[in-house]
């Protein structure tokens, strides 16, 4: 990625779109055989021997059925799955999603030019507004590099999610609305939208055909800061967008029926480029340990987020920065993308702006007054409390293990993602006394409109290699190739999965097939070791690799007994972001951390026997 974004290229980003593969429908046979072998690890010998027989009465009997309407749907569609995982992962889930959904991380300026330090949010600010603005003129001019594996592009679709993009809650269904254009396109919308105690200002970042330069940006803001620092609060509508997502729609069809103008001032939020976000506060961040800023960043103040934009660009007092991003519309690769591009434009030019400081007469940002009504501020008061209330709730632990990375896994021909989820399923398997269901994100970016497959890493090769490292009579040569054959099944299931030959996302679709035809649910669905095994979005461990650049994220647990578990990988060092609900007395982030980094030193140990 680094390469790709160094480079000039002539290719538009989404010049390959029309030519990229279908996605594919897996064998029936196939998936169901890897199904089998996902549940081994959670079940004694009946259990999985009556699960066995559901599978191949399902195999025999409404599968194959299933299967072939599947296959006909695919026929019409260059993604069968696309409209399904949008509907059933995001937009029909009612949970408040600001918290549950959404994910978010710090920006990585903090650990070169840009240390905290109180005074410089709004300078800063405009510095990395700036450079925003610009990848999203690279975007309009289809100038981002294409991603490619190789030779192959991967596709670019998601990218078209990022600025212009708002999640809008309906009574039983979410909708997104997309109004970003390339330049060939036609127009795009140019303003962006900055909230603060409360209130929301809007203005151009383009004035005479040209981008806002930082000084003009920082005057902005400035004049944004003073306001809402030398006035009252305001109502602080953008709370609404952290409830439940029926209750939002609804207080938010009222708001529309207060005063027609409020649609209008909706519409400004819903189109703008991003939300930037002005907070007070300013939490520790230091380059080992994220823990505090990560939270701030997670949950935050709910009146200054607009928890259903797909970018909120997030400031704080002492100069830290980071984004708070709807996941409906984009997986996370897009934001590591764009908070790389600015990281590395900031260190190039050493946290400062070289250009001009001439100022231009721009108007003064305009205020969003919402009409609001006695009931309009009681929704406010009780979505606030009802966010602060579950974050309140949310264990964060985020530090860098600092005695080696990439380098040292690479030089021990270890694959060093695999090196990390081994290294959790040890930690869990210690902290719980049990294997732990894993979701692992791959990605299905080869194909048309791709977007993630399920990668379960709790394989019957990982359970075998933990008993092992607990067992004091297994000797070291032993424990050393079992845990070579974990990593041998894990690289193998990564590669299907991201090939199209994954099984959770075909068996979803077998779901959705009955349920579209009012058929009663087949029994595999209903067989326990289906969620024990995490089907059904029920994984106790919810993991992914961020990427291989300075760039972090968390997101909350899938499930109240389970973790969150982001992760990204450098040259020197492995950097993890933990979450976990305080309120579930067998789960602890801290310790789930510790004991993952206690498994990097067992791991390069074992790797260091004689055996070899």
């Amino acid at each position: 990625m680094e390469n790709q974004l160094a480079k000039s290229t002539e290719e538009r980003t989404f010049q390959y779109q029309d030519s990229l593969p279908s996605l594919p429908v897996p064998s029936l046979k196939e998936s169901l055989k890897k199904y089998l072998e996902s549940v081994k690890p959670f079940a004694n010998e009946e259990e999985y021997r009556k699960t066995e027989e559901i599978v191949q009465k399902f195999q025999s009997g409404i599968g194959e059925k299933l299967h072939q309407k599947l296959l006909e749907r695919a026929k019409g569609k260059r993604n069968w799955l696309e409209e399904w995982w949008l509907n059933v992962a995001y937009l029909d889930v009612r949970i408040p999603s600001q918290l549950n959904v959404n994910f978010a991380g710090p920006a990585a300026h903090f650990e070169h030019y840009w240390p905290p330090k109180e005074g410089t949010q709004l300078e800063r600010g405009s510095i990395i507004l700036w450079h925003s603005l610009n990848y999203w003129q690279l975007l309009r001019k289809e100038k981002v590099p294409v991603h490619k594996v190789g030779n192959t592009p991967l596709d670019m679709n998601q990218f078209r999610m990022l600025f212009s993009t708002c999640k809008v809650p309906g009574i039983t269904r979410d909708s997104i609305l997309n109004y970003f254009r390339t330049e060939s396109e036609g127009r795009s919308p140019n303003h962006i939208v900055v909230l603060c105690r409360g209130r929301a200002f809007v203005f151009d970042v383009i004035h005479e055909g040209c981008l806002v330069t930082p000084p003009e940006l920082l005057r902005q803001l400035t004049y944004i800061h003073k306001k809402c620092h030398s006035e009252p609060d305001g109502p602080g509508i953008a709370a609404l967008t952290s409830e439940e997502r029926t209750r939002w729609a609804k207080a938010r069809e009222y708001l529309i029926g207060l005063d027609a103008e409020n649609l209008a001032l909706l519409e400004k939020i819903q189109s703008s480029l991003l939300v930037y976000s002005m907070e007070d506060d300013s939490p520790h961040v230091t380059p080992e340990d994220y823990s505090e800023i990560i939270a701030a960043i997670l949950i935050g103040d709910p009146t200054v987020r607009w928890g259903d934009k797909s970018y909120n660009l997030i400031s704080f007092s002492n100069g830290v920065f980071g984004c708070n991003c709807d996941h409906a519309p984009f997986d996370a690769m897009v934001m590591v993308n764009i908070s790389y591009y600015v990281d590395e434009k900031i260190f190039q030019n050493e946290g400062r702006w070289k250009g001009s400081e001439k100022v231009r007469d721009i108007p003064l940002p305009e205020e969003l007054i919402f009409t609001v009504d006695e009931k309009v501020l009681n929704d406010i008061s009780q979505a606030k409390a009802q966010y602060l209330r579950e974050a309140s709730d949310l264990q964060i632990a985020a530090y860098a293990f600092t005695s080696f990375g990439k380098k040292l896994t690479k030089n021990k021909m270890l694959h060093p993602d695999t090196f990390i989820q081994l290294a959790l399923q040890l930690a869990y398997y210690r902290l719980h006394g049990r294997p732990g269901c894993c979701y692992e994100t791959a990605m299905t970016r080869y194909f048309y409109h791709g977007r993630t497959e399920t990668m379960r890493s709790c394989t019957v090769e990982a359970v075998r290699w933990c008993q092992s490292m607990q067992d004091p009579s297994v000797s070291l040569h032993e424990r050393q190739q079992k845990m070579l054959q974990a990593f041998a099944k894990h690289n193998k299931m990564m590669k299907d999965c991201s090939a199209g030959k994954g099984f959770d996302r075909h068996l979803l679709g077998l779901l959705l097939i009955a349920k579209e035809e009012g058929l009663p649910v087949p029994e595999l669905f209903t067989d326990p070791l289906f969620s024990k095994s995490g089907g059904g979005g029920n994984f106790v461990l919810s993991t992914s690799l961020v990427g291989y650049l300075r760039v972090q994220g968390v997101v909350v647990p899938m499930v109240h007994n389970g973790y969150g578990f982001f992760y990204h990988i450098r040259d020197d060092r492995f950097v993890v972001a933990c979450s976990a609900w305080k309120s579930c007395p067998e789960t602890d982030a801290e310790k789930l951390v510790q004991l993952t980094f206690c498994a990097f030193y067992d791991m390069i140990q074992l790797m260091n026997t004689t055996h070899l």
